[in-house]
Protein backbone atom coordinates (compact mmCIF):
# COMPACT_ATOMS: atom_id res chain seq x y z
CA UNK A 1 0.00 0.00 0.00
CA UNK A 2 1.31 3.65 -1.26
CA UNK A 3 0.33 6.15 1.58
CA UNK A 4 -0.03 9.28 0.57
CA UNK A 5 -0.98 12.55 2.65
CA UNK A 6 -1.82 15.74 1.02
CA UNK A 7 -2.18 18.98 2.41
CA UNK A 8 -5.42 20.42 2.97
CA UNK A 9 -6.47 24.43 3.07
CA UNK A 10 -9.94 25.20 3.38
CA UNK A 11 -9.00 27.64 0.44
CA UNK A 12 -7.98 25.00 -2.24
CA UNK A 13 -10.61 22.43 -1.59
CA UNK A 14 -10.94 21.88 -5.61
CA UNK A 15 -6.75 21.23 -5.72
CA UNK A 16 -6.90 18.61 -3.07
CA UNK A 17 -9.72 16.52 -4.65
CA UNK A 18 -8.04 16.82 -8.08
CA UNK A 19 -4.71 15.83 -7.18
CA UNK A 20 -5.80 13.04 -5.09
CA UNK A 21 -7.84 12.19 -8.70
CA UNK A 22 -4.95 12.16 -10.85
CA UNK A 23 -2.92 9.95 -8.25
CA UNK A 24 -5.32 6.79 -8.44
CA UNK A 25 -5.91 8.15 -12.15
CA UNK A 26 -2.58 6.41 -13.14
CA UNK A 27 -1.45 5.08 -10.26
CA UNK A 28 -1.23 1.10 -10.74
CA UNK A 29 -1.19 -0.14 -7.10
CA UNK A 30 -3.43 0.45 -4.04
CA UNK A 31 -2.76 3.81 -2.99
CA UNK A 32 -4.03 5.21 0.62
CA UNK A 33 -4.69 8.74 0.31
CA UNK A 34 -5.06 11.15 3.96
CA UNK A 35 -5.98 15.39 3.73
CA UNK A 36 -3.96 16.91 6.35
CA UNK A 37 -6.85 19.03 7.76
CA UNK A 38 -5.94 21.01 10.69
CA UNK A 39 -9.16 20.46 12.73
CA UNK A 40 -7.98 16.59 12.58
CA UNK A 41 -4.53 16.83 13.77
CA UNK A 42 -2.49 17.60 16.88
CA UNK A 43 -1.45 21.19 15.90
CA UNK A 44 -1.84 24.04 18.77
CA UNK A 45 0.32 26.39 17.26
CA UNK A 46 -0.98 29.73 16.09
CA UNK A 47 -1.24 30.12 11.95
CA UNK A 48 1.65 32.81 11.41
CA UNK A 49 2.80 35.35 8.83
CA UNK A 50 5.27 32.31 7.57
CA UNK A 51 2.66 30.10 6.92
CA UNK A 52 0.88 30.44 3.03
CA UNK A 53 -1.39 27.70 3.60
CA UNK A 54 -2.85 25.63 6.85
CA UNK A 55 -0.28 22.79 5.94
CA UNK A 56 2.73 24.84 6.00
CA UNK A 57 3.89 23.26 9.44
CA UNK A 58 1.11 20.01 9.68
CA UNK A 59 3.08 18.54 6.29
CA UNK A 60 5.81 17.41 9.28
CA UNK A 61 3.46 15.55 11.15
CA UNK A 62 3.07 12.55 8.62
CA UNK A 63 5.60 10.07 10.16
CA UNK A 64 4.21 10.38 13.66
CA UNK A 65 0.55 9.85 12.16
CA UNK A 66 2.48 6.33 10.31
CA UNK A 67 3.65 5.79 13.70
CA UNK A 68 7.18 5.94 12.65
CA UNK A 69 6.46 3.10 10.99
CA UNK A 70 7.46 1.88 7.01
CA UNK A 71 7.42 4.89 4.51
CA UNK A 72 4.59 8.15 3.72
CA UNK A 73 4.67 10.70 0.94
CA UNK A 74 3.59 13.92 1.72
CA UNK A 75 2.39 16.57 -1.26
CA UNK A 76 1.04 19.96 -1.23
CA UNK A 77 -2.06 20.18 -2.62
CA UNK A 78 -1.64 22.24 -5.63
CA UNK A 79 -0.15 19.48 -7.34
CA UNK A 80 -1.07 16.95 -10.40
CA UNK A 81 0.11 13.58 -10.67
CA UNK A 82 0.58 12.98 -14.25
CA UNK A 83 2.17 9.35 -14.10
CA UNK A 84 2.23 6.22 -11.95
CA UNK A 85 3.09 7.52 -8.14
CA UNK A 86 4.66 3.57 -8.14
CA UNK A 87 7.43 4.49 -10.10
CA UNK A 88 8.09 7.32 -7.38
CA UNK A 89 7.74 5.11 -4.62
CA UNK A 90 9.92 2.43 -5.52
CA UNK A 91 12.80 4.59 -6.98
CA UNK A 92 13.61 5.97 -3.32
CA UNK A 93 16.39 5.32 -1.22
CA UNK A 94 16.99 4.44 2.61
CA UNK A 95 17.71 8.19 3.66
CA UNK A 96 15.05 9.35 6.33
CA UNK A 97 13.38 11.97 3.98
CA UNK A 98 14.29 12.01 -0.36
CA UNK A 99 12.64 15.69 -2.05
CA UNK A 100 13.31 17.17 -5.28
CA UNK A 101 16.59 19.46 -4.29
CA UNK A 102 15.12 22.72 -6.19
CA UNK A 103 18.05 25.62 -7.07
CA UNK A 104 16.32 28.67 -7.58
CA UNK A 105 15.04 32.06 -6.84
CA UNK A 106 11.25 32.53 -6.34
CA UNK A 107 9.97 35.64 -8.04
CA UNK A 108 9.16 38.26 -6.14
CA UNK A 109 5.55 38.42 -6.29
CA UNK A 110 2.21 37.56 -4.36
CA UNK A 111 1.13 34.20 -4.42
CA UNK A 112 -2.71 32.68 -4.87
CA UNK A 113 -4.76 34.74 -2.53
CA UNK A 114 -2.35 37.86 -1.77
CA UNK A 115 -0.35 35.46 0.12
CA UNK A 116 3.36 36.76 0.53
CA UNK A 117 6.00 34.64 -1.41
CA UNK A 118 8.30 33.48 1.73
CA UNK A 119 12.23 33.52 0.26
CA UNK A 120 14.95 31.05 2.33
CA UNK A 121 16.92 28.66 1.24
CA UNK A 122 15.71 25.04 0.05
CA UNK A 123 13.01 26.52 -1.19
CA UNK A 124 9.80 23.56 -2.37
CA UNK A 125 11.86 21.42 -0.97
CA UNK A 126 9.18 20.27 1.95
CA UNK A 127 5.94 20.49 -0.79
CA UNK A 128 7.13 16.68 -2.12
CA UNK A 129 8.39 14.55 0.80
CA UNK A 130 8.75 10.66 0.98
CA UNK A 131 9.68 9.78 4.61
CA UNK A 132 11.48 6.70 5.55
CA UNK A 133 9.31 7.01 9.03
CA UNK A 134 11.06 5.11 11.57
CA UNK A 135 14.02 7.77 10.83
CA UNK A 136 12.20 10.79 11.22
CA UNK A 137 11.25 10.24 15.00
CA UNK A 138 12.63 14.06 16.27
CA UNK A 139 9.10 15.04 14.73
CA UNK A 140 6.67 14.69 17.43
CA UNK A 141 3.96 16.91 17.82
CA UNK A 142 6.26 18.84 20.50
CA UNK A 143 8.97 19.56 17.55
CA UNK A 144 6.00 20.96 14.57
CA UNK A 145 4.37 22.82 17.17
CA UNK A 146 7.46 24.82 18.66
CA UNK A 147 10.07 24.49 16.55
CA UNK A 148 10.49 27.22 13.97
CA UNK A 149 9.00 27.02 10.28
CA UNK A 150 13.20 27.52 9.58
CA UNK A 151 14.07 24.33 11.60
CA UNK A 152 11.71 22.24 10.18
CA UNK A 153 11.71 23.27 6.44
CA UNK A 154 15.06 23.39 6.30
CA UNK A 155 15.81 20.31 7.33
CA UNK A 156 17.96 21.14 10.39
CA UNK A 157 16.03 18.22 12.63
CA UNK A 158 18.23 16.21 10.65
CA UNK A 159 21.87 15.80 11.46
CA UNK A 160 23.21 17.09 7.80
CA UNK A 161 22.20 17.63 4.83
CA UNK A 162 23.70 14.38 3.76
CA UNK A 163 20.70 12.38 4.99
CA UNK A 164 18.24 14.19 3.07
CA UNK A 165 18.01 11.74 -0.22
CA UNK A 166 17.23 13.48 -4.13
CA UNK A 167 14.30 12.34 -6.25
CA UNK A 168 14.57 14.13 -10.00
CA UNK A 169 12.87 17.46 -10.77
CA UNK A 170 10.58 16.10 -13.12
CA UNK A 171 8.80 14.58 -10.37
CA UNK A 172 8.16 18.44 -8.69
CA UNK A 173 8.14 20.92 -12.11
CA UNK A 174 7.56 24.22 -10.22
CA UNK A 175 4.76 25.76 -13.29
CA UNK A 176 6.28 29.62 -13.63
CA UNK A 177 9.19 29.30 -11.69
CA UNK A 178 10.90 26.63 -14.47
CA UNK A 179 11.43 26.35 -18.06
CA UNK A 180 8.33 24.67 -19.08
CA UNK A 181 8.75 20.65 -19.57
CA UNK A 182 6.37 18.64 -21.63
CA UNK A 183 7.97 15.66 -19.55
CA UNK A 184 6.93 17.06 -16.27
CA UNK A 185 5.52 13.17 -14.17
CA UNK A 186 4.37 15.97 -10.98
CA UNK A 187 3.51 19.60 -11.62
CA UNK A 188 3.52 21.54 -8.81
CA UNK A 189 1.35 25.15 -9.35
CA UNK A 190 3.44 26.72 -6.89
CA UNK A 191 2.51 30.43 -7.52
CA UNK A 192 -1.36 29.14 -7.91
CA UNK A 193 -3.50 26.69 -9.46
CA UNK A 194 -5.48 27.15 -12.38
CA UNK A 195 -8.98 27.35 -10.03
CA UNK A 196 -7.45 31.02 -9.87
CA UNK A 197 -8.11 33.54 -12.72
CA UNK A 198 -4.73 35.00 -12.50
CA UNK A 199 -2.86 31.47 -13.49
CA UNK A 200 -6.11 30.13 -15.61
CA UNK A 201 -3.80 30.13 -18.76
CA UNK A 202 -0.33 28.43 -16.82
CA UNK A 203 1.36 25.22 -18.36
CA UNK A 204 -0.42 22.36 -17.76
CA UNK A 205 -3.19 24.53 -16.77
CA UNK A 206 -5.94 22.78 -19.37
CA UNK A 207 -4.84 19.63 -18.29
CA UNK A 208 -5.36 20.75 -14.25
CA UNK A 209 -8.95 21.56 -15.90
CA UNK A 210 -9.27 18.09 -17.76
CA UNK A 211 -8.47 16.11 -14.73
CA UNK A 212 -11.03 18.19 -12.76
CA UNK A 213 -13.80 17.38 -15.45
CA UNK A 214 -12.91 13.91 -15.35
CA UNK A 215 -13.19 13.77 -11.59
CA UNK A 216 -16.76 15.02 -11.84
CA UNK A 217 -17.54 12.94 -15.01
CA UNK A 218 -18.52 16.31 -17.20
CA UNK A 219 -20.05 14.71 -20.50
CA UNK A 220 -18.94 16.87 -23.73
CA UNK A 221 -21.48 19.15 -23.30
CA UNK A 222 -20.21 20.10 -19.70
CA UNK A 223 -23.01 18.60 -18.38
CA UNK A 224 -22.87 16.00 -15.41
CA UNK A 225 -23.29 12.65 -16.76
CA UNK A 226 -23.43 11.04 -13.42
CA UNK A 227 -26.82 9.23 -13.74
CA UNK A 228 -28.54 7.50 -10.61
CA UNK A 229 -28.19 3.81 -11.10
CA UNK A 230 -30.87 0.83 -10.07
CA UNK A 231 -30.90 -2.93 -10.04
CA UNK A 232 -27.86 -5.15 -10.27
Amino acid sequence: MIRVFIGYDQNETVAYHVLAHSIMHHASEPVAITPLKLSQLPMTRERAEFQSTEFSFSRFLVPYLCGFDGRALFMDCDMLCRSDIAELWYSIGDEPVSVVKHEYAPRPEDKFLGQKQSIYQKKNWSSMMVFNNRLCTELTPHTVNTQTGLYLHQFKWLADDSLIGEIGREWNHLVGEYAPNPAARLVHYTLGTPCFRKYEYCEFAQEWRDEKASMLDYNKYGEFSLVERTGT
